[in-house]
C-alpha cells in the first residue's frame, strides 16, 4: 500500500547444525562462497578512537567503520549477496531504487561480478553518488519525486523486465547481507557489544543488524541481546513514531540532511519495530544540527569522514551518553562515506579559503 511498510517481507532461515562451527561470516550466508564476487566486501575496521575514549570518558568505545567497503558503504553487504544469487541462478539485470548508496554500490559490486545494474533515483539524490553509478556503468533513472516514488517505479521496472529487484527489504538477501555486520562485530570482539548505536532510515540495517546477533544466539555461539540504539533523524522518524504509538498509523512526509536515512514509508519498518519490540530497542531522535556538528567531531576527533547518515549515530551517543554505563563496550556503526555528499559537509566548515601570495599573509 502507498506510504506504508512492505507487509509479507520474505525471511531465511538458516538452519545450524548441533556441531556448527563458523570458520567466517559468511558461512552464516544462504548464498555459496562460490558464487559470491571476487571484489573484497567487510571485514571492515572495528577499532578505539583513543582522543573520544579519553574526552567522553568511554574505554571501550569503538567505531565499525563501514564507510571502507568498496564503494563507501555498508549496503555493499547487501549488493555482494544479491550479486551471489543473480550468479547462482543465471541472472544478468539487476534493478535497484535508492537514495544513492544502494544504487552505487550495486553498481559497483554489480560490475564486479558482469552484471547489468538499473538504478532509479530520487530527483534530490546527491549528484557524488549518482557520479560513482555512472562511473561503475549502471543505468541510472532519476525519478520527478523521493524515494517512495523510485521505489515504486523499480518494482513496476522489474515486472515488467524481469529484471533481478535488489530493492531494500524487499529482496530478502538484503538483509542477510547486512547482517554480517554484526555477526563480524562479534567475532572482532571476541564478545557481543554491550551496546550498539545504527542509523535507521528504512529499517533494513536495524532489521539485519538484529537478525545477524539472532543467528549467533540461535546457534550457540552468543547468548544476550546487545541493547540497540535506533537513530532517526528528527524529519524522518517514521519508526521512532511507530514504536510509540505501536503501528504505522500516521504518514508524514519526511525531509532531513541525512539523505540515506531519508525515508517516508520505512520498507522494512514492520520487521524493524517487530525487533524492536521484541528485544527492547529504543529509538533516538536527533536534529539535522545534531547529525552535522557530530560529523564534523566525528572527522576532528578520528580522522573518519562520515556522511550525515552515517554521523547519526554518533550523534544520538552523543545525545544519550550520560545514561550509559562507561564501563560497557559500545559500538558506533559508521555506515557511509562523506564523500558522498558534499554539499551537506560544506554547511558546517568555513569553505572560503582565500589564496595567499605569500607566506606573511598567514604567519
Amino acid at each position: 500500500m502507498p506510504n506504508k511498510p512492505l507487509k509479507g517481507i520474505l525471511d531465511v532461515k538458516m538452519v545450524f547444525p548441533k556441531a556448527f562451527s563458523a570458520k567466517s561470516i559468511w558461512d552464516f550466508l544462504p548464498i555459496e562462497s562460490a558464487f559470491l564476487p571476487e571484489i573484497p566486501v567487510g571485514d571492515t575496521p572495528l577499532w578505539q578512537p583513543s582522543i573520544l575514549n579519553e574526552e567522553t570518558g568511554f574505554e571501550r568505545l569503538f567505531l565499525k567503520n563501514d564507510s571502507l567497503n568498496p564503494t563507501g558503504s555498508l549496503k555493499d553487504r547487501a549488493s555482494y549477496l544479491v550479486a551471489g544469487f543473480a550468479r547462482k541462478f543465471g541472472l544478468k539485470d539487476i534493478s535497484v531504487a535508492s537514495t544513492g548508496n544502494a544504487g552505487s554500490s550495486m553498481a559497483g559490486i554489480g560490475a564486479s561480478a558482469g552484471l547489468s545494474v538499473t538504478v532509479f533515483v530520487p530527483k534530490k539524490a546527491p549528484e557524488a553518488k549518482l557520479v560513482q553509478a555512472l562511473q561503475y556503468g549502471a543505468r541510472v533513472i532519476r525519478v520527478d519525486g523521493n524515494y517512495d516514488r523510485a521505489f515504486e517505479l523499480s518494482l513496476e521496472y522489474s515486472r515488467i523486465t524481469g529484471s533481478l529487484c535488489r530493492n531494500t527489504a524487499f529482496n530478502p538477501m538484503t538483509i542477510e547481507g547486512k547482517k554480517t555486520v554484526a555477526i563480524e562485530c562479534f567475532f572482532q570482539l571476541g564478545r557481543a557489544p554491550d551496546v550498539l548505536f545504527v542509523p535507521v532510515g528504512d529499517g533494513v540495517i536495524l532489521s539485519g543488524v538484529y537478525k545477524g546477533f539472532e543467528d549467533l544466539i540461535s546457534c550457540g555461539i552468543m547468548n544476550k541481546m546487545p541493547m540497540i540504539y535506533a537513530i532517526q533523524a528528527e524529519g524522518s522518524d517514521a519508526i521512532s513514531r511507530a514504536s510509540e504509538s505501536g503501528d504505522f498509523d500516521e504518514f508524514k512526509p519526511s525531509t532531513t540532511v541525512a539523505d540515506s536515512i531519508c525515508v517516508d514509508a520505512p520498507r522494512a519498518g514492520l520487521r524493524a519495530l517487530s525487533y524492536l519490540i521484541k528485544h527492547r530497542g529504543v529509538c533516538v531522535r536527533v536534529s539535522d544540527e545534531e547529525i552535522l556538528s557530530a560529523q564534523h567531531e566525528l572527522a576532528r576527533k578520528t580522522g573518519v569522514f562520515a556522511e550525515p547518515a552515517a554521523s547519526a549515530s554518533f550523534a544520538g551517543f552523543l545525545k544519550i551518553k550520560d545514561r550509559l554505563d562507561k564501563s560497557e563496550t559500545v559500538v558506533l556503526l559508521i555506515t557511509g562515506n562523506g564523500l558522498k555528499d558534499i554539499d551537506s559537509a560544506q554547511r558546517i566548515v568555513e569553505f572560503g579559503i582565500e589564496p595567499i601570495t605569500s607566506i606573511e599573509e598567514i604567519v
